[in-house]
């Protein structure tokens, strides 16, 4: 593929950001580290975006970039067959003739589709998923089409009866019905007639039924959990009651709209509260647990809706049985309990208590009950690490361990109950990244432990429903993925695709640079990635900015899989810096005790094992400029690096901090809770809460502080900041402040945050000023001569 002549020419001409003597940079500089964002390095890559959908006959299908654009693939395991999936330029011709639009064969407008039970056609919607080469589709958005692919003839679907479901509700399994909230009661609709009937009838505000609120989010969905049959949901009555509101002002000319709604703080002292209730869609009747109401807790997230599903909660294959847990409000006891879904009888099975927080995985529930051979799968941490035990489902103890060892099992996928053999992703157990995920299974017994997938890089994993095979695409940070088909001995079935980033190369990337430090302890291994700029000089001295996001619940590098854009990190090193990011102690996936690292004391935010960290890198390599250090983060890394700059001082010179929950005191309360635990107030006043309360370290600043915040933010809302900057000012404190009007929790990398992100570190850090009010995806000015 050619490269556009814009890019050549950047390449081609871009000078060094950082000469003998330092200069103001250029519209031409900013343009040159543009290049380097995702935006403009995800065309360059070919072949390694492959997410699997599995159909219910054990074949599978994809969407595969190319030079040309996107390509949909199907594939057959079975048969080692792999081709497309229709004829790209006779559906092209024949939805262009109905649409009133232009398609091309490698840019039509969808990312996703479903085929027709005899495969005869596929149904999409414009825009569905959303982009071709040139951005959103013209066309109606959201208009699905139905497209013969033998005949190659489409039609336009008419809204209405029988039409696909308001994205708000939540469709039984067998397709035939869907739920959905309507003036705080559960409500039934007819996917086939169109006809809705009530299921509850007593829910009022703030105590409704299948209610999607934990203050930090919320939607309109209904959070429920069908019964195998589509005959029944469980769900729960939200009560929202003496729970105090957060409050949200747009800011336009005229009176300004409130935005009000329940949000529970840590100093609360009534949190949400759920019912929970079963209820017969043919009968129209409801069953109530017989207990009192929950917390409003989950083992894995901050709500009881994780990964969009209702969370820590299972229906027995029959139907008759209901198994969940019921967390306290500070996540230290989780209790299995089994519910009689005829009458709403509730037992105990078994519980457990840490000193910390209980986590039941690494964001996903691990915990399974097997009531037909009378059994419970439970995920513990008791051990230091986190592994798979077997318990009897009816006196709650434990017959045996299944896995062991120091490493973890991070995410059950799949238990086949007739071979007794689980599935799971796992890491820690290979030579190597730590962070690697690797695919494994084993017997019940605990017995024939065997890694499926053994190369070294981190797996994504997709299994297909009969369990038969999995697509698995494996990659590191500077190696494009592979994709395969495997079955369920790990064995190759067939390659899908293998990466191809030679386009990219050649416009100038470089991978990130792996790297391993001690922890502040001197003796833990920590692991991060390194980016320096591709026009490096050893000879010469570069600031150092460290990203971060502290956790707990994340680390600062994310994913260990391939990505040829990583935020905006190497576009900064283009500038003339050298940018770190590490997971400090404090973050998940390494040992229970390694995770726990600053429990009660979230004002540590892993910062100690930055400093360290940077301190050893600019030891090995010279052109670190270990006097001249900045910080940025967003959200909890915009906590923390307001955090780094005001409790050091005289390490941290430069930090913008974005979003930041900056006192867990004016955040939900799940996350407080969970991390720095129940709020304690002390006789002389000061809390449990104080070493994390950033406004408390107003008077240290010493450098230079960008803080920012968007005026609508329902996750962290902008209080959280103003605290910060209320004891700026009457500190007599210099810092500088942008309040986005109108925006919400996710304004860290808009254009303008970007560049001034950028600004302030060029200006601050680097000494030099940088281009006005540069414009990011305009045409680059051509140079000065």
């Amino acid at each position: 593929m050619r490269l556009p002549a814009v890019l050549l020419a950047i390449v081609a001409t871009a000078t060094p950001a950082l000469a003998q003597e330092r200069r103001d940079l250029t519209a031409e500089d900013y343009a040159h580290a543009e290049q380097f964002l995702g935006s403009n390095t995800a065309s360059l890559v070919f072949g390694a975006t492959v997410r699997p959908t599995w159909l219910p006959d054990g074949r599978l299908w994809y969407r595969n970039t190319i030079p040309e654009g996107s390509e949909f693939i199907l594939v057959d395991p079975n048969r080692r067959r792999r081709g497309p999936a229709f004829d790209h330029q006779r559906l092209a011709d024949a939805l262009s003739a109905v649409s009133d639009t232009t398609y091309s064969p490698f840019d039509l407008p969808f990312s996703t589709f479903e085929f027709a039970d005899d495969g005869r056609s596929i149904t999409f919607a414009l825009g569905q998923g959303g982009f071709g080469q040139r951005g959103f589709q013209q066309g109606e958005p959201g208009r699905r089409y139905s497209c013969d692919i033998r005949e190659y003839s489409c039609t336009a679907e008419r809204p209405g009866r029988g039409g696909p479901p308001d994205r708000n509700a939540s469709v039984s399994p067998d397709g035939r019905r869907a739920v959905f909230i309507r003036d705080h009661n559960l409500w039934m609709r007819g996917l086939a007639t169109g006809a809705e009937a009530p299921l509850t009838t007593d829910g009022v505000q703030y105590y409704g039924y299948a209610t999607d609120n934990a203050g930090w989010t919320k939607s309109d969905r209904p959070v429920v959990l069908w019964s195998p049959d589509s005959k029944k949901v469980t769900t729960f009555q939200h009560d929202e009651r003496g729970v105090g509101d957060m409050y949200l002002v747009s800011t336009e000319v005229g009176h300004p709209t409130l935005e009000a709604w329940r949000y529970p703080l840590p100093e609360d002292s009534v949190i949400f509260r759920i019912s929970r209730v079963v209820i017969d869609l043919d009968a129209r009747t409801m069953v109530r647990f017989q207990m009192p109401p929950d917390q409003h807790r989950s083992t894995i997230c901050d709500h009881i809706r994780c990964g969009g599903g209702y969370s820590d909660i299972e229906w027995s294959d029959d139907g008759t049985q209901i198994a969940f847990v019921s967390s306290s409000r500070d996540h230290k006891e989780a209790k299995l309990r089994v519910a009689d879904v005829a009458t709403g009888a509730v037992r105990d099975v078994m519980e457990e208590k840490v000193d910390t927080f209980f986590e039941s995985g690494n964001r996903m529930v691990n915990w399974h009950f097997l009531p037909e051979t009378n059994e419970v799968i439970w995920f513990s941490e008791r051990s230091n690490w986190g592994h798979l035990y077997l318990y009897d489902l009816q006196t709650g103890e434990l017959r045996h361990q299944i896995t062991s060892g120091d490493w973890n099992v991070l995410q059950l996928r799949r238990i086949d109950k007739e071979n007794r053999t689980l599935y799971f992703m796992g890491a820690g157990r290979e030579p190597g990244d730590p962070y690697f995920q690797y695919f494994y299974s084993i017997g019940m017994d605990g017995e024939n432990l065997r890694l499926l997938t053994p190369d070294s890089a981190n797996h994504t994993v997709t299994l297909s429903e009969s369990g038969r095979y999995f697509v698995d695409s494996y990659s590191t940070p500077t190696i494009p993925p592979v994709t395969v088909v495997r079955d369920t001995r790990g064995r190759v079935r067939m390659t899908l695709e293998e990466g191809d980033i030679s386009s990219l190369v050649a416009a100038g990337w470089q991978p990130p640079i792996p790297f391993t430090t001690k922890a502040r302890d001197g003796e833990t291994d920590l692991y991060g990635l390194m980016y320096h700029p591709t026009n490096l000089d050893p000879s010469q001295k570069y600031p150092i900015i460290n990203y971060l996001y502290p956790g707990p619940q994340s680390g600062s590098v994310g994913s260990r899989s391939f990505s040829a854009s990583r935020r905006d990190k190497q576009a900064i090193a283009e500038l003339g810096f050298v940018v770190v990011e590490v997971d400090a102690m404090g973050t998940p996936m390494r040992s229970k005790s390694f995770h726990e690292a600053y429990y009660g004391n979230m004002g540590d935010n892993g910062i100690p094992d930055q400093i360290t960290t940077i301190e050893q890198l600019a030891g090995q390599n010279p052109w670190m400029d270990i006097e001249q250090v900045g910080i940025w983060g967003h959200s909890g890394g915009g906590f923390a690096s307001a955090d780094a700059i005001m409790r050091y001082p005289d390490f941290y010179d430069v930090a913008v901090s974005q979003a930041g929950n900056h006192d867990n005191r004016n955040y939900e309360d799940d996350w407080g809770e969970k991390w720095q635990g129940l709020l304690e107030e002390y006789p002389d006043g000061s809390t449990n809460y104080d070493n994390q309360a950033n406004q408390l370290l107003a008077e240290n600043l010493k450098g230079k502080l960008l803080i920012a915040h968007g005026g609508m933010d329902s996750n962290v809302p902008p209080y959280n900041t103003l605290v910060v900057v209320d004891k700026l000012i009457e500190a007599n404190k210099e810092f500088d402040f942008i309040m986005f009007p109108n925006l919400r929790h996710g304004f860290g990398n808009t254009p303008y945050m970007m560049r001034r992100r950028w600004d302030y570190f060029v200006r601050h850090l680097l000494g030099v000023e940088p281009p006005k009010d540069y414009e990011f995806g305009a045409s680059p000015p051509r140079p000065r001569t």
